[in-house]
């Protein structure tokens, strides 16, 4: 499986282009001004602070996996630094995340697997004036994260804890709509397609919702693929650690693919 994904990773870099060989001006625009801008951010420091802790806190926990689990470790019992060395999004990504919702300006953020909370506290800072709805399948983890989150001062978050199938569809149904979906956890193919089609019916032309690990495993390129194709979607961008879906009314249907 790690070699299919690093045959997949060299297949992408070499036929993902720049923003100069984009022609769409949305997904230029968003290339240039969005995904690569690396410039340093005032609300980055005091969230890799906190990463810096947990990547020395010896804690165990016991991890309740409800996903596909991991393709380093399948123990249960992990220490929190092991957690946040092999499983939290590099702060290179998580700052991208950051940047897409900041540019969307979203009410409300919804973000399933919230593991220790790091991504999930640079969604928050990204847009302060939108609630955060974080849904994570491990009490234990979940636990460390909620610690998390007081330290930083992240008010607005609102940490759910349990299985995804079973709180994802009552949470949309209570929306008016959709404005930034982040898709983190059990990567599945009939899960992760599930998720997407729930959400649909709430979504609009300024939504975005971005899948995690698209190169995961076969199942989840096939994934990737059929939420591509669907009618709803007209741009997508495949940055290969994560994929980037919009809806935007009037727009060509085209699939980009941007070296990240």
């Amino acid at each position: 499986m790690v070699f299919n994904f690093f045959i997949d990773y060299l297949k992408h870099r070499f036929t993902a282009k720049s923003r100069h060989g984009t022609h769409s001006p949305f997904v230029y625009k968003l290339t240039d001004e969005v995904i690569y801008d690396f410039k340093s951010k005032n609300d980055y420091k005091s969230i890799e602070e906190q990463r810096k802790k947990l990547l020395n806190d010896d804690a165990v926990i016991e991890v309740t996996d409800l996903g596909a689990g991991s393709h380093l470790n399948k123990n249960r019992k992990k220490s929190v630094k092991e957690i946040a060395k092999n499983a939290l999004k590099s702060p290179r990504l998580a700052q991208l995340i950051y940047r897409l919702s900041g540019e969307r300006n979203p009410e409300l953020i919804i973000e399933l697997g919230t593991c220790l909370g790091i991504t999930t506290a640079y969604l928050s800072r990204s847009s302060p004036e939108a609630k955060v709805i974080t849904i994570e399948g491990c009490p234990q983890t979940a636990k460390v994260a909620a610690q998390n989150f007081k330290d930083l001062g992240l008010n607005q978050v609102e940490l759910e804890v349990g299985n995804f199938d079973e709180i994802l569809p009552g949470l949309i149904d209570r929306q008016k709509k959709l404005d930034f979906v982040y898709v983190d956890g059990n990567h599945r193919k009939e899960a992760t397609l599930n998720y997407f089609k729930w959400c649909l019916p709430k979504v609009q032309e300024h939504s975005l919702l971005i899948f995690d690990d698209i190169y995961w495993s076969k199942g989840m390129k096939e994934a990737w693929e059929e939420i591509k194709q669907h009618p709803d979607v007209t741009v997508t961008v495949d940055l290969f650690w994560i994929g980037l879906v919009y809806f935007r009314k009037g727009q060509v249907k085209e699939h980009f693919k941007i070296k990240y």
